[in-house]
């Protein structure tokens, strides 16, 4: 069996926004990472203003820097060559007046520095994808796979393995998955991740290609390895997998090899 091992790890410091690349990520009690969509947009009513609800999310880049307890963020509209920059959280109002101008409607910026707003709250952990199944899913649909990064925004990415390698973490049945190392993170699958509608959409213009769920769900079944668990899919609109993190505090870097806990 090849040795997976991590070679990309991908922070979301805004839910719904652009990532920011990491050589290391704090595993925090939760199971979340560190700064991994602890902000949140927002709408007056609480809603989440993300790509599944409003097309204008797609185009608008954000880049990001640490700086301690702060979060400078780097906005530009799709229209725009300069960058606004503002410092959060001192600067929350300034940047939800900047957002609300953007998407023409009121915005408010959420905060949950533990823990995040995962799309799942009992598997908050990091998701977790091949680097071999996006390029895979890439031939599919003729997509480069820094395309399928951004359309599928997973944090952890293997090396090392072959496509959908990942699904060897699930285990069949109804329980929880394998139990897996990475550094001094220990994590435990939950499931393989059921996919909404984001991925079909174009990361820049928010432009969706026709039928992507259908014809991914059609090559997925057509594809699937004999390790990957067939009776945990009720649809095959499915990739990467949920995790929930076991430790209290801990660390991973790239270049961590992935070890198999039981």
């Amino acid at each position: 069996m090849n040795q997976p091992v991590l070679q990309r790890i991908t922070i979301y410091p805004i839910k719904s926004l652009d990532g920011m690349e990491a050589d290391r990520a704090e595993v925090l009690a939760g199971g979340a990472l560190r700064w991994d969509r602890c902000w949140a947009l927002a709408d007056a009513e609480g809603r989440f203003l993300n790509g599944k609800r409003t097309a204008a999310v797609h185009p608008l880049r954000t880049r990001y820097e640490l700086r301690g307890q702060e979060l400078v963020v780097h906005v530009r509209p799709p229209s725009a060559t300069a960058w606004e920059t503002f410092v959060l959280p001192g600067e929350k109002p300034k940047l939800e007046r900047w957002l609300q101008a953007f998407f023409d409607q009121p915005v408010q910026l959420l905060h949950r520095p533990e823990g995040g707003f995962p799309d799942d709250t009992d598997a908050p952990g990091p998701t977790l994808v091949s680097t071999a199944s996006l390029e895979e899913v890439g031939r599919w649909f003729g997509l480069p796979l820094e395309q399928l990064r951004r359309r599928f925004r997973a944090n952890l990415e293997l090396g090392g393995v072959p496509p959908f390698w990942e699904d060897r973490l699930v285990l069949p049945g109804s329980g929880q998955g394998r139990r897996f190392r990475l550094g001094t993170a220990v994590f435990q699958a939950t499931g393989i991740c059921q996919r909404c509608a984001v991925p079909p959409r174009d990361p820049d213009t928010g432009k969706s290609l026709r039928e992507f769920a259908r014809r991914f769900a059609q090559q997925r079944q057509q594809t699937l390895p004999a390790w990957s668990p067939r009776e945990r899919f009720d649809h095959f609109y499915r990739l990467a997998i949920n995790t929930r993190g076991l430790e209290t505090s801990a660390l991973l870097r790239t270049g961590d090899v992935l070890q198999l806990l039981d």
